[in-house]
């Protein structure tokens, strides 16, 4: 099991365009459209699924909302911090 991250650990290496939300980090990735939204989803379950770190994931006319937390350690670890930073990186 991953261990949980500090309050200041979680502040320093939140990655860009995310936010905390109790024991979660959050992000709304916007698109053009619902067609671009929804292609983004499916790059971010494949790679969600090569983690075996699943997030929530939910799907609106140009918009993606990710959540991360580690349910096993019960809040936020370095596999977060690590499957944002590569979800940005097919966005940004």
């Amino acid at each position: 099991m991953a261990d949980l991250l500090s309050d200041e650990e979680i502040s320093d290496r939140l990655p860009d365009g995310w936010s905390r939300d109790g024991d979660e980090i959050v992000r709304a990735f916007e698109f053009d459209g619902y067609l671009d939204a929804s292609g983004f989803l499916s790059a971010a379950a494949g790679i969600a699924e090569d983690a075996w770190h699943h997030p929530e994931m939910t799907i609106r006319w140009g918009e993606v909302e990710v959540r991360l937390t580690t349910h096993d350690a019960g809040g936020i670890t370095e596999n977060d911090i690590d499957l944002a930073e590569r979800l940005n990186g097919i966005h940004d």
